[in-house]
């Protein structure tokens, strides 16, 4: 058998929906479907993610058990600094010390792991990452 990802659905509260529709537009992803409870993207990979909007009123700690993060990878390192000014300009506040290189990360020494981390309204950990050589 040889399978593949096909699709993550998170449930969110439906007033948060316009979020995720504003951010996965500007990170190049395409809308399949939106009405006022549900929203699907999909990415050039073919994954999709799907937000419903029935979220029950529960604490989401990404630290414990289940997903931790969503990680969006870029195909160059200036555009995860182009996520970051989006975010910023958003009012989104960015986690870790992030905007950061992870060398801890990086797959060879001539590499980098170049990311900014963010939480969406509904406490959804997000990355936007870049892996490959190091711009100078």
């Amino acid at each position: 058998m040889q399978t593949d990802l096909h699709h993550f659905q998170i449930n969110v509260r439906s007033a948060n929906l316009p979020f995720y529709k504003d951010l996965f537009h500007f990170l190049g992803w395409n809308e399949i479907y939106g009405d006022s409870n549900m929203l699907g993207v999909v990415g050039p990979g073919g994954v999709s993610l799907w937000f419903a909007g029935n979220a029950k009123e529960i604490a989401n700690d990404y630290d414990g058990p289940g997903m931790n993060h969503i990680s969006i990878g870029t195909k160059t390192q200036g555009e995860v600094d182009e996520a970051s000014a989006y975010l910023k300009a958003h009012g989104i506040e960015w986690l870790f010390g992030t905007p950061q290189h992870r060398a801890d990360f990086a797959s060879k020494p001539e590499n980098t792991y170049y990311q900014v981390m963010f939480e969406s309204p509904d406490r959804i950990l997000f990355e936007v990452v870049y892996t490959g050589l190091k711009d100078p």
